[in-house]
């Protein structure tokens, strides 16, 4: 093993100096890949390794990846490409350390429970990194077997973290790296794709339509009639009665009422619910999180939400004002109108679904409105997906906040939301809750 992990980090440190030292197409994918992840903000040498190597893997030169252009180039036996050839299955995760061991860590991945044991490679030393037990990085692993993994790069330390300081680091993960939430775990991310257009089925049949539009009082109204259905529906297809009690639900649970009552209290769900968690105990468990209108739309007088079996669900409070913006004569004359085409540009809540609807219903429109706010007199919308991109909106759904998460993090994220709910000190003032995943 020893050798193994020796020879490791001379082939990782051969790569990335083949990426670091390249000219032309390669150099060029490089640069635009940093900007493209890093947009504005500062990396320090951690993070810029971190950035590195996942372009290795990640990155795109033509249809080929940094690897596979190494593995072309370079002059390698068979058992380094056999080696090099695993790290396709690296991936950035954020991982908890769970034991320390005379050669590694054992860590976890908050993203999935899942647990790998881990070892420096030759280039590195245990010493050095000074982790320990409890502590939270980030950082990308890669398999040199079917069964060992290593470090793939720097690790960015964030500490012992609480609950509500793990629930937002697990937020800010999702945001930063949204295609890598369940890179180890394929069957959690096809569950969770599911249960978006099981929910979009839901919403459809509940509203009659794929897009509604009403006031905010009215729709926190009918989203939570729309959540209990869904909640009696799943209960009945769990093979629980809701029409019993309590007493007989925690009875066939085989536990205590009060269990059941204050795991509800905790979690803020139906305690029949949380008896069904009890009643299934399945590891790779998924749960719909708490769908509501957030908060500042709850008085609004109007919003319009879409749904979509990939986009999800789509909050737009002013919807019906771009709409009516594009049916006008001038649309310039319109109170606020360049204001508005604006947000929608750079809102990333204004997606490239909801750019594609406007553009169907109102192409000659849309141009124009477009030509005019640009000052491209030339655009033509047939070129709106690049003008997307430009204005750093994907073209590709990514899993949106409405998907089942997994059932640890569901718990945690609200034992989060029940600590930082808890009455504070005048001297220490509030704190607004993140839930990472959901809203709640």
């Amino acid at each position: 093993m020893d050798a193994i992990l020796k020879r490791a980090g001379e082939l990782k440190q051969a790569l990335v100096d083949f990426v670091l030292e390249a000219e032309g197409e390669l150099a060029e994918a490089l640069e635009s890949y940093t900007a493209a992840q890093s947009g504005q903000k500062r990396f320090d040498i951690s993070q810029r390794d971190l950035l590195i190597d996942t372009f290795l893997t990640e990155g795109k030169v033509g249809d080929k990846t940094p690897l596979d252009l190494f593995l072309d180039y370079a002059e390698l036996s068979q058992s380094d490409r056999q080696l090099l050839n695993y790290w396709r299955h690296s991936f950035i995760g954020l991982f908890a350390v769970i034991q320390s061991l005379p050669d590694g860590f054992v860590v976890m991945n908050w993203l999935t429970a899942k647990h790998y044991t881990v070892k420096p490679t030759g280039t590195q030393s245990l010493a050095e990194m000074r982790l320990k037990t409890g502590e939270i990085i980030l950082t990308r692993i890669a398999p040199i077997s079917d069964q060992a993994w290593i470090f793939s790069s720097s690790y960015v330390p964030m500490g012992n973290l609480g609950k509500p300081k793990l629930a937002v680091a697990i937020g800010n993960f999702k945001q930063a790296h949204k295609e890598s939430l369940y890179s180890d775990a394929p069957q959690l991310l096809e569950e969770a794709w599911q249960s978006v257009e099981q929910y979009h089925r839901e919403f459809v049949e509940f509203f009659g339509s794929d897009q509604v539009t009403l006031s905010g009082y009215q729709f926190s109204k009918k989203l939570a009639e729309l959540q209990e259905q869904i909640t009696q529906r799943r209960l009945a297809a769990a093979g629980i009665d809701t029409s019993k009690s309590l007493t007989e639900i925690a009875e066939e649970a085989g536990v205590e009422p009060a269990e059941i009552e204050a795991a509800a209290a905790e979690a803020g769900v139906d305690s029949k619910l949380v008896s069904q968690v009890f009643s299934n105990k399945g590891a790779n468990k998924m749960v719909m999180p708490k769908v509501e209108l957030p908060a500042e739309l709850k008085k609004a007088e109007q919003v319009t939400i879409i749904t979509h079996p990939r986009w999800g669900q789509m909050f737009l409070p002013t919807y019906s004002q771009f709409k009516a913006m594009l049916e006008a004569e001038d649309w310039q004359s319109i109170k606020g109108a360049e204001k508005l085409v604006r947000q929608y540009l750079e809102d990333p809540a204004i997606n490239a679904y909801i750019w594609h609807q406007l553009a169907g219903e109102y192409p000659v429109q849309l141009e124009k409105v477009l030509q005019t706010f640009l000052q491209r007199p030339s655009f033509n919308l047939l070129d709106l997906d690049q003008l997307l991109q430009e204005f750093r909106k994907a073209l590709e759904p990514e899993l949106p906040e409405v998907a089942s998460v997994p059932l640890h993090l569901h718990n945690l994220f609200q034992e989060a939301l029940g600590e930082v709910s808890k009455p504070k000190s005048k001297a220490k003032g509030k704190r607004k809750a993140t839930t990472g995943f959901q809203r709640s």
